[in-house]
């Protein structure tokens, strides 16, 4: 699988991606919403492509949370999911700040998407704390960082 920078029309697929996916739907997210998201210069957003197809999206913020990077949404296309291209797109994140000597990795993952905790913990990250009813009533956001 390649990893490269989004072009204008990788942004697009990315929103629609987010939109059409959980935890994007259970936060209430709407395509709008992803659109103006993924749209935004000050996130940088790269697309794993494999075979020519486009099958996952990973976006960044570089001084996303206390100065340090930000993992700020990953998202893999359906049929590619449980295939290691998640895993592929969040080492390419985590390779591309350790060039950079950043310190600690930063993401947020919902309280009710326990596979994608379960991954992080797998791969180092530690919850930190909980931002209860942050973004949906009855659910939390998980801080979550890793030492890179």
């Amino acid at each position: 699988m390649e990893i490269r920078e989004a072009t204008a029309a990788d942004r697009d697929w990315a929103a629609e991606l987010l939109a059409a996916s959980d935890p994007w739907i259970r936060l209430g997210t709407t395509l709008e919403k992803c659109l103006e998201m993924c749209r935004d210069p000050r996130y940088e957003i790269y697309v794993g492509v494999d075979d020519g197809e486009r099958c996952g999206v990973v976006i960044l913020q570089d001084k996303g949370m206390a100065g340090s990077p930000y993992l700020k949404s990953i998202a893999v296309a359906e049929g590619m999911r449980s295939s290691g291209v998640g895993s592929a797109l969040l080492d390419f994140a985590e390779a591309r700040y350790r060039r950079e000597e950043a310190r600690w990795f930063f993401l947020c993952v919902s309280s009710f998407n326990v596979r994608a905790r379960t991954l992080y913990e797998r791969r180092g990250y530690v919850a930190l704390g909980e931002l209860p009813d942050q973004i949906v009533e009855g659910a939390s956001e998980i801080v979550m960082r890793k030492r890179l």
